[in-house]
């Protein structure tokens, strides 16, 4: 069985490149960064939310703290595939992610409340409490990308990944229906992602600036429900359902 990292504290930041930056990126990156134990990977999660959708709003006010759940796998998962279920949890810029692994059909019952983890740990508990404090939270959004991989050879933790083809729906929230929806990032672009203990070491930022590569503040769901969310008040209001007046200082919508 492969082995992967439970736990994580580290500095995680976002940059929306063209494919050309990346491949200028990936050029100047020999030998100071290698392909991962895990080169590339289709992602798959399912992301829980309250049905008044509250951290992912929270999520997208920017606040100081933040906390998300999901449930995640690495390729499309049968019901006794090994999947994981993740709290990621942000606070001052330092990203804090614990995660628990078990097979799908034992983590679609115990994220229902139906049933006890398969394994009671500390990780276990702070997800029972997560999901106690956060009444009627349940399946929210599908979200899978293609990922790579890169690790530094002499730092174990200073990684970068490369996501394509993220892809979302709202609709068949089960990992087992497979990868299929809208995609999200514009043509002809990457979303890459260095991860940190601290500080960048001082070539990676003299080869960021060099290829002007900025960072970005980004979330993948939260960037898709607000996509989701305007296309939602558009059809209300062609059906009737809203309607829209203007007024000095913006737009509203009436119920």
């Amino acid at each position: 069985m492969a082995e992967f990292q439970f736990t994580f504290k580290r500095y995680e930041k976002k940059y929306l490149i063209s494919e050309e930056q990346c491949k200028l990126l990936l050029e100047r990156l020999e030998g100071k960064m290698i392909p991962d134990k895990y080169p590339h990977s289709t992602i798959t999660n399912i992301y829980y939310d309250t049905p008044e959708f509250v951290l992912v709003r929270r999520s997208i006010s920017k606040p100081l703290y933040k906390e998300k759940l999901r449930l995640r796998s690495y390729g499309v998962p049968g019901e006794t595939s090994r999947v994981f279920v993740e709290i990621k949890k942000k606070f001052k810029g330092v990203v804090y992610k614990r995660r628990v692994d078990m097979k799908l059909f034992q983590a679609r019952e115990y994220l229902a409340g139906r049933q006890k983890a398969p394994t009671e740990s500390q990780i276990t508990r702070e997800i029972d409490y997560f999901l106690s404090f956060y009444k009627g939270i349940g399946p929210a959004m599908y979200i899978s990308y293609e990922r790579d991989s890169y690790a530094s050879p002499t730092d174990s933790v200073l990684r970068i990944t490369l996501d394509r083809q993220i892809i979302w729906r709202e609709n068949d929230l089960d990992l087992a229906k497979g990868i299929y929806g809208e995609e999200i990032l514009p043509p002809d672009s990457v979303l890459m992602e260095i991860k940190v203990p601290g500080v960048f070491p001082i070539w990676l930022v003299r080869i960021l600036d060099d290829l002007a590569i900025k960072p970005i503040s980004y979330s993948k769901y939260g960037t898709i429900f607000q996509v989701a969310r305007k296309r939602h008040l558009e059809e209300d209001v062609r059906n009737g359902k809203l309607t829209v007046t203007e007024k000095k200082g913006g737009i509203y919508c009436d119920i």
